[in-house]
């Protein structure tokens, strides 16, 4: 049986936007919300390089990436062709206004994610 975990109100959530859940281990989660008030999750992570999608444009069942606009759909996760990658999604619940995901996947579901690193930030094994 699911256990569910509140996260939030529905109203909590910006309408169009997104509020992000942090995670003991693992990237945090995307909870987003479109003007029909439906509610979905998504590792926040664009399949493409990693942007924040709970930074994104909620239209319809899609978001797009504020990075390079990659669209990225709600239900789930897969970007639209011509691009190609999945972002994983999360069980969500609505009830009574109320906003819960599943406990065990807010535990262990994409934990091993990461985002890339490029760049100066990206730390190269010294030479002896």
């Amino acid at each position: 049986m699911t256990q569910w975990t509140p996260i939030c109100r529905v109203d909590d959530i910006p309408l169009l936007g997104a509020r992000r859940v942090a995670r003991p281990h693992g990237l945090d989660v995307a909870v987003f919300r479109n003007d029909s008030d439906e509610v979905f999750a998504l590792l926040d992570r664009c399949p493409h390089k990693g942007g924040p999608l709970s930074q994104g444009i909620v239209y319809g069942r899609s978001v797009a990436c504020p990075l390079h606009n990659w669209s990225i759909g709600l239900c789930d996760g897969q970007a639209a062709a011509p691009d190609e990658g999945c972002t994983p999604r999360f069980a969500v619940k609505v009830e009574d206004g109320g906003v819960f995901l599943d406990a065990s996947e807010l535990e262990g579901h994409a934990v091993g994610e990461t985002r890339p690193v490029a760049g100066p930030a990206r730390r190269c094994a010294q030479v002896e």
